[in-house]
C-alpha cells in the first residue's frame, strides 16, 4: 500500500476512535443528567441548604431548579481538599448552592462548563500573583481567601462557611463564582456574556462607578458612600464586577440604595431581585 494511503487511513482510523470516544462521553453525560433531573433531592443536603439566609426564600420553581443544579454540580465537579482538609457534604453543598445561585436565572449558560476542579483549603492561603504598574511587572506573595483561574476554583472553607449562614456584605464563593463567570466569553474584564444591546450601558455605569472608586482610593482614602464597595475593587475592573455581585446579594438594600444604577445592571443581568427577596 503507498505510504500516502496508509498515512490517510492511520490518520482516519484515529480520527473516528476520536470521534467515538467524544460521542460515548457525551451520551454518558447526558444519561447522568437524565438520572439527576429524576433523582430525589437528598434530605441531609436540603437541611444545610435551609440554614443558609437565600434557600427558604426562594419560590418553589427556583427551589426544584436548586436541587438538580447543586447534584450536577457536585457530579461534574471534582473538590479536592488542600493541607489535610476533608471533604464533607457541608461544603460541597454549600458552595455548589452559592455558585449555581448566580446562574439561577441565567438559563443559557450550563453548569461552569469550563470548571474541573474546587479546590479547598482549612483557611487562607499563600499565592504568587503578578501586578502590572506602568507596564513595570512585579510578582508578589498574598494572602488570599479565594482565588479563580479558569478550570480551577480555590476557597478558603474557613471563610466559605463563616459567610455562609448570615448575610455578610463579603462571600468568597459568590465571588470567585463572578470570576468564572465573567470568564465565560474568554476575557476577565469586568463584563460577564451578555447580549450586543446591553453592552454599552453595562460598561458605562459599571466603568464610572469604578472609576470614581479608583480616584478616591488614590487620593484621600475617604470612600463616602464607597466604603460599602471598599477599596479592593478598584483593584481592577473584574475585581469591580465581583465585589459588586458579592453587595447585590449580600447586601442589596444598601447597594440599592447607594448605588441604584449598578443594581439595576446586575439585576438584569442575573435577573433576580435579591432587595424584593430581603425588604427593608
Amino acid at each position: 500500500m503507498p505510504y500516502p494511503i496508509a498515512l490517510l487511513l492511520l490518520f482516519s482510523a484515529i480520527f473516528t476512535l476520536y470521534l467515538t470516544i467524544q460521542l460515548f462521553l457525551w451520551l454518558q453525560h447526558r444519561a447522568l443528567l437524565s438520572r439527576l433531573k429524576k433523582a430525589p433531592f437528598p434530605k441531609n443536603y436540603k437541611r444545610i441548604l435551609e440554614k443558609t439566609p437565600f434557600y427558604s426564600r426562594l419560590n418553589a420553581d427556583d427551589q426544584t431548579m436548586m436541587h438538580y443544579s447543586i447534584l450536577r454540580f457536585i457530579n461534574e465537579k471534582e473538590f479536592i481538599g488542600l493541607n489535610s482538609m476533608a471533604i464533607t457534604d457541608e461544603i460541597r453543598v454549600i458552595i455548589a448552592f452559592y455558585a449555581c445561585l448566580l446562574l439561577l436565572r441565567i438559563r443559557q449558560h450550563d453548569c461552569y462548563g469550563n470548571l474541573k476542579t474546587v479546590l479547598i483549603y482549612p483557611y487562607e492561603f499563600i499565592a504568587d500573583q503578578t501586578r502590572s504598574d506602568g507596564g513595570i511587572y512585579t510578582k508578589e506573595k498574598f494572602v488570599l481567601e479565594g482565588q479563580s483561574a479558569g478550570d480551577t476554583v480555590v476557597i478558603s472553607w474557613h471563610n466559605a462557611k463563616k459567610e455562609a449562614y448570615h448575610m455578610h456584605h463579603q462571600n468568597v464563593v459568590l465571588h470567585e463564582f463572578a470570576h468564572e463567570i465573567d470568564f465565560m466569553d474568554g476575557e476577565i474584564d469586568g463584563v460577564p456574556p451578555m447580549k450586543e444591546s446591553r453592552y454599552h450601558e453595562w460598561t458605562q455605569v459599571m466603568y464610572d462607578e469604578y472609576k470614581k472608586l479608583n480616584e478616591k482610593s488614590l487620593q484621600d482614602g475617604y470612600l463616602d458612600k464607597y466604603e460599602l464597595i471598599g477599596t479592593y475593587a478598584s483593584t481592577n475592573e473584574a475585581e469591580f464586577f465581583a465585589v459588586v455581585t458579592e453587595r447585590f446579594f449580600e447586601a442589596p438594600q444598601s447597594l440599592k440604595k447607594h448605588f441604584p444604577d449598578i443594581y439595576k445592571e446586575l439585576k438584569q443581568f442575573y435577573r433576580i431581585d435579591p432587595a424584593a427577596i430581603f425588604p427593608a
